[in-house]
């Protein structure tokens, strides 16, 4: 499966965005999928994961409350929807896919995206 994330941009301190990842390729349910990070001299993290069906989803506890990801098997896409944006969100984010469903580890997912930049000025 290939991945295409999008939507990121600069925003100021308590903005809002909503990132997508179109996927294409394969069956998109048959895989769990999942958002990371990474700022700037600091290793890759997990954000947020969501089930095959969409209807599981587990967070980081840094963004959780903030942050909802969800995803629409018909369309072949998946969505981080993104508010109260803090400094410390600035990153690049990925989506990836996996086999494993619902995980929080980079190494339980096959495919990634290229990434897409999330600014946020104080």
């Amino acid at each position: 499966v290939q991945l295409q994330a999008s939507g990121g941009g600069s925003v100021q301190a308590g903005g809002s965005l909503r990132l997508s990842c179109t996927a294409s390729g394969s069956t998109f349910s048959r895989y769990g999928m999942g958002w990371f990070r990474q700022a700037p001299g600091k290793e890759r993290e997990f954000v947020a994961a969501i089930s095959f069906s969409g209807t599981t989803t587990y967070y980081a506890d840094s963004v959780e409350g903030r942050f909802t990801i969800s995803r629409d098997n018909a369309k072949n896409a998946m969505y981080l929807q993104m508010i109260s944006l803090i400094p410390e969100d600035t990153a690049v984010y990925y989506c990836a896919a996996g086999y494993s469903g619902l995980s929080s580890s980079a190494g339980r997912y096959a495919y990634w995206g290229q990434g897409t930049q999330v600014t946020v000025s104080s």
